[in-house]
């Protein structure tokens, strides 16, 4: 199997479709060819109208490093503007995350899943539903900048277990998805060696029936990748190295100017697709964590929500309507009359949410069951925003613009059916307005629950 192929642009035509099919590499006989305000600002998305074509990129820093995107195109999506040539389109539709694709990924093999505005995967134990989570979760961290050790620590893990080395010991895994959007669904398909060193071998990003970006491992000695990149100017194809451990798309609007209809379709396509994926948070509600009084902070979600009461003690005061919302969820699925979630300041200058129980005396959240806890940290989740979680938010894309996409493995945990009900139903309810979409993995009784329930999706995996 060789592992230094990759895509090339088709120059012949400039409404070449791409081929089918990603990098093909780790498989058997096969050859690789609504929120509050933050007040953290996190990178722009746009290009920079200078931008250099040719030459050694520059190193991304890990997740939230200013450096990571220049500014000109963001002004584009701020003005609600389409990037690309689009004629002066409106930016009216979000990027979203409509379908992941598992080609060749720990148990996954040829995998393709739709995805709606609430998704949930069943399926027995050992069926893929955390793995497929995963590999979201990866394609949502490499658009975001991370680099390719730091979302895969264990690389080896995630290459498909019957995948045969080739004469040099390669293998590898492959995974994708579709970002829909203003500029109509833009696919990107990613191939992956794990062994014997960890770096990405092949990158496309297609749109329009058009390959928009194409990189390939060409030489094994090196740690760049070649990428050429759609232009349709004089030149009809730009060819620079990338480097072999970051997202080429993410890098685009690094790299291209902006100053042809196809270098403008180029930063469009990259960067619905990087806000799309960016716009994932990935909450994992630990009650163990979550009982003890914190510090005040910043107040924004981490994922084990650990600081909840730091939370609701900002939630408290810079949202009080949404605050107020969480009060009356937080009542239909917490035992005893609820009439409100206050915030008390302790002396050692620590604080500690608690449940109003209107004449009775307050429950500290420190007394709740494991289930009240995780409700209410994914409640609050699905009902703040960007703005109040600990991702890398956008914030030179307007507040309208951007979604939040919550991926909750083992999504039901603790919860009852009616707790269940209580939270889908929010679910499908907010994400009726495009702001916020759910990819879940949940046990057999909650997967029959919401197959009952309109506006859900649920993915078997087990069949």
């Amino acid at each position: 199997m060789d592992l230094t192929g990759g895509f090339t642009l088709d120059h012949s035509s400039s409404t070449a479709a791409p081929s089918s099919g990603a990098p093909r590499i780790g498989a058997p006989s096969t050859r690789a060819s609504t929120t509050c305000a933050s007040s953290t600002r996190a990178p722009s998305v746009g290009a920079a109208s200078g931008a250099a074509s040719a030459g050694a990129p520059p190193r991304l820093p890990s997740q939230g490093g200013a450096e990571r995107r220049a500014e000109g195109g963001s002004a584009r999506l701020a003005e609600g503007g389409s990037a690309g040539g689009g004629g002066g389109r409106g930016l009216r539709k979000r990027p979203a995350v409509t379908e992941l694709r598992l080609s060749a990924f720990a148990g996954h093999r040829s995998a393709v899943h739709a995805l709606g505005p609430v998704t949930l995967f069943a399926g027995p134990s050992g069926s893929g539903k955390s793995t497929t989570l995963r590999a979201y979760e990866a394609l949502a961290r490499l658009g975001a900048g991370d680099t390719l050790d730091e979302v895969f620590p264990d690389a080896v893990d995630c290459v498909p277990e019957r995948a045969r080395p080739d004469a040099q010991g390669r293998r590898g895994f492959r995974i994708g998805c579709t970002v829909d959007g203003p500029e109509g669904p833009v696919h990107l398909d990613l191939a992956v060696q794990a062994e014997p060193r960890l770096r990405i071998v092949g990158e496309r990003l297609t749109g329009r029936g058009r390959t928009l970006l194409a990189t390939a491992l060409r030489d094994p000695g090196r740690t760049t990748v070649q990428a050429e990149w759609h232009t349709a100017g004089t030149t009809p194809v730009t060819r620079a190295p990338f480097p072999d451990d970051l997202l080429g798309t993410a890098l685009l609007p690094l790299r291209v100017a902006g100053k042809t209809p196809g270098q403008l379709e180029v930063l469009a396509a990259a960067e619905q697709v990087v806000i799309g994926l960016r716009s994932a948070f990935a909450c994992d509600p630990r009650p163990e964590g979550m009982r003890a009084p914190v510090p005040p902070g910043e107040g924004r979600l981490r994922r084990g929500c650990g600081n909840l009461a730091e939370v609701l003690h900002r939630t408290h005061t810079d949202c009080p309507r949404r605050h107020h919302r969480l009060a009356a969820v937080a009542g239909a699925g917490c035992s005893g009359p609820v009439t409100g979630l206050g915030v008390q300041e302790l002396p050692e200058g620590a604080v500690r949410a608690v449940l109003e129980r209107g004449g009775r005396p307050a429950t500290p959240l420190g007394r709740l069951g494991d289930g009240e806890l995780r409700y209410l940290a994914l409640a609050l989740t699905l009902l703040t925003g960007p703005g109040v979680l600990e991702m890398d938010r956008i914030a030179e894309v307007p507040d309208a613009m951007q979604s939040l996409t919550l991926l909750a493995d083992g999504l039901d945990r603790d919860l009852d059916a009616r707790q269940v009900g209580e939270l889908l139903g929010l679910a499908t309810g907010i994400a009726a307005d495009g702001h916020i979409r759910v990819a879940g993995a949940v046990g057999d009784r909650t997967a029959a629950q919401a197959r009952r329930m309109p506006g859900v999706t649920v993915v078997d995996l087990g069949t």
